[in-house]
């Protein structure tokens, strides 16, 4: 009989996968270094990311509690509670969610946010982070997320509107970018109508914005769909 050795990877090469899918989150080479990358280069685009969810999150007066699918190491989960709202991470990735419980003091689920393991109305507000790019039936997780938060959904992601998308693809080709290959990027146009087909019957109203814009243009915020991040809020308006 032979027998195989034991390894001692969190998750085994061979099983690095998430929807029938290679993903970066799940390949320890990646997530290890992703907390320097946002203290890289990345700081300022993260500054300028943060500003734009608070402005469309906090006009929403009724969110007091929000969860964060595709939390990662808890990069903004962390920061919720610097604008009065009490967060809860979940994230697919053990590997992700192994940083996040020394960093981050709340609450933390491994999940998959076309399942979330919640009752209706469990929170305020759901929020997903540069993370909805990579879910494979967005409509699925949309409402998902509408039957667990009863108020709205917080959105922030990659604008596909960007110079920095083509580049990403040209990277790729050359096999010098392996963060994106499986992701759909998407504009505040296209993300609306997708909204539109999983909230159909709902009542509730969208607001977005962009940011991401070159550090020498005049302004780094405008309601044009131009830029590297959109942030965009869902406010459900059919619940009291």
């Amino acid at each position: 009989m032979k027998i195989e050795k034991a390894t001692s990877e969190l998750i085994p090469k061979e099983d690095q996968n998430w929807q029938n899918r290679p993903e970066w989150f799940f390949n320890r080479e990646h997530t290890d270094t992703y907390e320097q990358w946002y203290e890289g280069r990345y700081k300022r685009a993260e500054i300028w990311q943060k500003k734009v969810m608070e402005q469309l999150v906090s006009k929403d007066k009724r969110v007091k509690t929000l969860l964060e699918f595709g939390c990662g190491t808890t990069r903004f989960t962390r920061w919720w509670k610097e604008i009065g709202i009490e967060a809860t991470g979940g994230d697919i990735s053990p590997l992700m969610l192994s940083q996040a419980v020394e960093l981050f003091e709340g609450d933390l689920v491994m999940a998959d946010s076309h399942y979330m393991p919640f009752k209706d109305h469990t929170f305020d507000s759901l929020a997903f982070i540069t993370t909805f790019e990579y879910y494979k039936n967005p409509v699925q997780v949309i409402r998902e997320a509408a039957r667990v938060g009863k108020y709205g959904i917080a959105m922030g992601m990659m604008n596909r509107n960007s110079t920095k998308v083509v580049r990403r693809r040209i990277q790729e080709v050359f096999g010098m970018n392996p963060f994106y290959l499986t992701a759909t990027f998407y504009t505040p146009e296209k993300l609306s109508k997708i909204i539109e087909e999983a909230l159909r019957g709902r009542d509730y109203s969208i607001e977005w914005t962009c940011t991401g814009l070159p550090k020498w243009f005049p302004i780094q915020q405008w309601s044009l769909p131009l830029g590297d991040f959109f942030g965009l809020y869902i406010k459900l308006n059919d619940v009291k």
